[in-house]
């Protein structure tokens, strides 16, 4: 599988993957006309558009994908929430297996503070993509991962900096903490997940006063020893 990021951050996340017989969309948070741009004006050959929830960072292009020919898959809940109808969109449920192509795609329930948030399994070739983000933490087991692409929102040490010099205020610190995943939830589940056949890991979705992007990849390899890319805005 390649994988390419297109916008990774509160102000829009855009995902490619591609097996080289199909290529699908994970979110559509980011205009639509950055979309094209940044398929080269190839959207065409696009067959699918997954999207994990209904904040606007993930799915702000929805319609334009769908007035584009491209099918979107989503939860019900997302649906509703968008108020968006047409043939090209499909309702998907968690672990309810479905195909786009060549991807064998398998959705999961999120830890995430909007109803039918999404994570997906995607098997394609004999290799494993997970797809986690906006999720307080990792509820479910997975074997044999080849590619992990997982949020890792914030550092709780530099939050708790934030929070005392006043630019997090304790509601935003409350929600970060039961809808996104920390530095170390990340490395607990990368402690606890198999990761023989493990060969790249993408960090996404970076808190950008939160976080500190070189401190979190060093951590993530110094531990799993799997080459790490910290996908940017």
């Amino acid at each position: 599988m390649k994988i390419k990021s297109f916008a990774s951050s509160s102000k829009g996340n855009c995902y490619l993957i591609d097996d080289g017989r199909t290529q699908i969309l994970i979110e559509c948070g980011i205009s639509i006309a950055k979309i094209r741009k940044a398929l080269d004006y190839k959207l065409s050959g696009v067959s699918g558009c997954l999207s994990s929830h209904s904040h606007r960072d993930h799915c702000k292009a929805a319609q334009g994908i769908i007035r584009a020919g491209v099918d979107l898959y989503t939860s019900q809940e997302t649906i509703d929430s968008l108020e968006i109808s047409s043939h090209r969109v499909n309702v998907i449920k968690a672990r309810k297996r479905f195909e786009i192509g060549t991807f064998h795609i398998m959705p999961f329930e999120t830890i995430h503070d909007t109803p039918g948030s999404l994570g997906f399994l995607i098997a394609s070739h004999g290799e494993k993509l997970l797809f986690i983000t906006d999720s307080a933490y990792v509820k479910h087991k997975f074997n044999g991962i080849t590619h992990l692409m997982i949020e890792s929102n914030y550092q709780p040490e530099i939050l708790e900096q934030n929070i005392i010099n006043g630019s997090v205020s304790e509601s935003q610190k409350n929600r970060l903490l039961f809808s996104h995943m920390s530095l170390d939830n990340v490395l607990k589940f990368l402690g606890d997940m198999d990761r023989s056949k493990l060969q790249e890991i993408f960090l996404m979705h970076l808190s950008a006063g939160n976080s500190n992007a070189v401190e979190m990849k060093r951590k993530v390899v110094e531990l799993t020893r799997v080459p790490t890319t910290v996908c940017k805005e």
